[in-house]
């Protein structure tokens, strides 16, 4: 099966070919999400945005391209609102703070409705798309041990925290952060996603925990 990387977008019509191209990328989202690659026709794609269909074929050139599309629309996006301020994240004097915002801020994100459909969604189209496996891994984990090891080192530098090898301790910290309630919801579905208030205290445990591995005694957290 050939695989196209991106979508071939044809905007002759500057503003009102990208209203539609946004009208058909949100009814493909609400109908691969609800039935799935196989159960999802451009057919009713094509209805659902109020569209014809050679238009959704001008915006995007098959449904493989429309889906590749959509997976990385939504997993940037994603990674995006979790690697918010990440360069900053080593830079105050306070991991213990930093980390916590940055914990909630990642469960909050990743542990949304939507966004656990598409990772099961991935999972089981995994073998047709391979490729979108190793995108939302690059782009969900991969990314978040990347920038946390980078935060893990700069404070390490700076007395605050005890760490031989910063990617081993980031995948740490994101695992003690993402593991079980990650699980329950794939597992288990949205009704197993926990609310804000136990999602806050999750992180601030698992930071507690991870603190109690890779802290550095006596290290002042003045800001």
């Amino acid at each position: 099966m050939e695989q196209e990387t991106a979508p071939r977008v044809i905007d002759g019509a500057g503003g009102r070919s990208d209203r539609k191209r946004r009208a058909i990328l949100a009814a493909a989202t609400d109908l691969f999400l609800q039935h799935g690659y196989l159960g999802t026709n451009m057919d009713d794609v094509a209805a659902r945005a109020v569209v014809s269909k050679q238009t959704v074929y001008k915006q995007f050139t098959s449904k493989e391209a429309l889906f590749i599309a959509i997976v990385g629309g939504m997993t940037g996006a994603a990674g995006d609102e979790v690697q918010r301020e990440i360069g900053e994240l080593g830079e105050k004097n306070d991991p213990e703070v930093q980390l916590l915002v940055y914990a909630e801020r990642q469960l909050i994100v990743v542990l949304t409705p939507r966004l656990m459909q598409l990772r099961r969604l991935i999972i089981g189209e995994a073998s047709r798309f391979p490729e979108l496996g190793r995108a939302l891994y690059e782009g969900g984990p991969g990314r978040a041990v990347a920038g946390l090891a980078i935060a893990l080192a700069r404070w390490t530098e700076r007395g605050l925290l005890a760490i031989e090898d910063p990617k081993a301790a980031a995948s740490h910290l994101n695992w003690l952060i993402m593991g079980d309630p990650v699980n329950r919801a794939m597992m288990l579905g949205d009704e197993a996603i926990p609310g804000r208030a136990a999602l806050r205290r999750h992180a601030a445990d698992g930071v507690r925990v991870f603190l109690a591995a890779y802290g550095k005694p006596g290290a002042s957290t003045t800001k």
